[in-house]
Formats: structure tokens, sequence, C-alpha cells
């Protein structure tokens, strides 16, 4: 066979070969194609009490599929302390509370703790960060305890440039958050609410950081920090609330919440990767050109305001147990912030992506 025919045999085939494969965006090898179905609402109601407690305040949560049983960390500042709940589609039960305790076995006392995160190790620990407390100069912590009885086990590191003094560090009542672990429990990722204050200029995009420890037989150490873009908003508050691993490789939702007196909450839901993003760990301040850092990348999942039901103040959320038809679930819990007249609202969702 002539030359010539050869080489129009080889880009017939291959015209032929490109068509019949699907062509696959960079965007859908980037993400893992999440998507969410709305399957109901759950609501605590107003002032329930456990073990003269009253159960609200709820910012973060973790299922446990081994006790088959969810924990719940509670912001209030008076009495830092997690729920043990039982919720299903139709209730939520309550049913154990345990009080924080330093490594001496004293719980924590009243305003030196914010906590705001939770998540479970592979070893039955609690993970729970806190935003600290301004007010007594207490600084933001992030912590493993015993599940059992909730006493602090060992306190993880944080970049120097974290912690508030004034000119720098986590600003009052934004700080850790957003907190989550990978399937796996070998790492451990968690979030600033808005920018360090250092960070804050007027005119440019407001970027969280998101902090990356490595965990396995020895003291978790911090690897990484990526920076999260936080979504343009005209409301008062805006930040980011909470992050759920999906795998092992970089893939997360992550929960934005907004506020605005006389509007309400405004809240979304987004899918994020990690792939390609800067590791800006030890940069104190952010440089003023942000164009030589690339942040994590993300996309909208959903907008909760397209749901049609009233809304909270939703903050944490993680995966749960198999819904009735067998399809995996996702739970999205309230802070009630304690007000007397909000409810603790829980949306629970289908949830499906491919690895």
């Amino acid at each position: 066979m002539p030359w010539r025919h050869l080489l129009t045999a080889i880009l017939l085939l291959g015209f032929l070969w490109g068509c019949a494969l699907p062509q696959v965006r960079a965007e859908e090898r980037l993400f893992l194609n999440v998507g969410v179905e709305f399957r109901g609402e759950v609501q605590l109601a107003v002032g329930s009490q456990w073990q003269n407690t009253e159960v609200g305040g709820l910012s973060g949560l973790i299922y446990d599929p081994r006790q088959q049983q969810f924990y719940a960390i509670s912001d209030d500042r008076q009495q830092p302390r997690f729920y043990t709940l039982e919720i299903t589609p139709e209730t939520i039960t309550p049913k154990d509370v345990t009080f924080l305790q330093q490594p001496n076995g004293e719980v924590y006392p009243p305003n030196t703790a914010d906590t705001e995160g939770i998540a479970l190790t592979p070893e039955g620990h609690l993970v729970i960060s806190s935003e600290g407390v301004t007010a007594t100069a207490s600084p933001p912590w992030i912590k493993e305890f015993e599940r059992a009885n909730g006493r602090t086990i060992a306190a993880l590191p944080m970049p120097k440039y974290y912690l508030p003094n004034g000119q720098q560090g986590i600003r009052n009542n934004l700080g850790f958050e957003a907190l989550t672990l990978s399937p796996a429990g070998d790492r451990l990722f968690v979030g600033v609410e808005s920018a360090l204050a250092q960070d804050v200029r007027p005119n440019i995009p407001i970027y969280c950081r998101l902090l990356h420890y490595l965990r396995g037989d020895v003291a978790p150490v911090l690897v990484a920090e990526h920076l999260y873009p936080l979504d343009a908003s005209e409301a008062v508050f805006n930040g980011l609330v909470e992050l759920l691993a999906l795998d092992n490789g970089g893939h997360f939702l992550s929960l934005e919440r907004s506020y605005s007196p006389g509007v309400g909450h405004g809240i979304k839901l987004f899918e994020v990767s990690l792939a390609g993003a800067t590791d800006t760990l030890g940069m104190a301040t952010l440089p003023v050109d942000l164009r030589t850092l690339r942040p994590v990348q993300k996309r909208l999942i959903l907008d909760f305001k397209t749901l049609g039901i009233p809304l909270t103040n939703l903050e944490g959320m993680s995966l749960g147990p198999p819904l009735a038809d067998g399809a995996r679930s996702l739970y999205i819990i309230g802070d009630n912030n304690f007000d007397g007249k909000t409810p603790t609202q829980v949306l629970i969702f289908a949830l499906t992506f491919q690895r």
C-alpha cells in the first residue's frame, strides 16, 4: 500500500475512533459529578432539654456507623459539649450529652471555647475545633478527644499566623468552622470561616484558608494549606461553615452560609477539588497579586433557596445511614443560636457521586 494511502487510512481510523468514544470535558475529570435529591426535613422542638441542658447550638455533625448514631457539637460557650443523637426521617432523639474535659479531667471553663466542627477517627476518637473566644483571649484550637468521656487527648499544631493578635490571625467568630476527615481517616482538613485578618483588603475576593493534616501512627502533622474562594455575596455575613470529604483523592462537599437581617439565611452546597491548588503553608500574608496563587476549584451543586422551604442557620454536614431505598444519605443540621424561637432543623438528601 502506498504510504499516502496508509496515512489516509490511519487518519480515517483516528477520526472514527474519536467519534466512537464519549468526549470527556476537563471539568468532568476534575469533579465527581455529585448529585443531591432533597428527601425531607425533620425538626427538634425549641427549648428541648436533655440532662439539664438545652439541646441547641448544634454546629457540627458526624455519623458513627459502628454505633449507628450521630454526634453533634454544640457551640454553647458556657458548657462546651457534644450530644449523641438518633436522627431518622421522622424524629431527632437525644440519647446522651458529653461535656468536654481538659487533659486533667476538669471541664473547660465558661467562655474559653467556641466549638464548631466535629469528626470521627477510625480509632473512635473525636476531633473537634474551637474558634476561640476573643473576650477572654482564648486562642482557637483543634483537638482530639475521647468519645466515651470527652477528655482531651492531644492538641494539633497550627501556624502562628492563625493566632489572633489584633493585626493578624483568626477574626472573632470567624474561625475553625469547617472540619472533615478523609474516609480512610489518614487526612484531616480544617477550614476557616472567612479570611484571616491579614488577608482582608479592600476590593479583593475573600479567601478562606484550609489546613491539611496527615494522620498516622504518630501525632498529626500539618503538611499543606490551600485557599478556598468564598462566593461573592451582598449579605451582611457570609462564610464557609462546613466541609465533607467524599473520597481519599481530594474531593469534598462544602457548605456556605450567608445572612442578612430582614432577608434571612442563604445556603449553598458546592463540590470542591484540591487538584492543582497552590500550597500556601508558611505564607503568613497573601500576596497583593492573587493571580499568582491557584485556589481550590469548586462548582455549585445546590442553592437551597430552590427547595422552597424556610431555612435556618445550617452549619453541620455528615453522611448518614442508607435511606429506605438504599440510597446514600446526606444530613445537614442547623445551629438555632439558642434564640428561643428557632427549632433545630435537619435536612436529609440522597447523595450520588462516582469515584
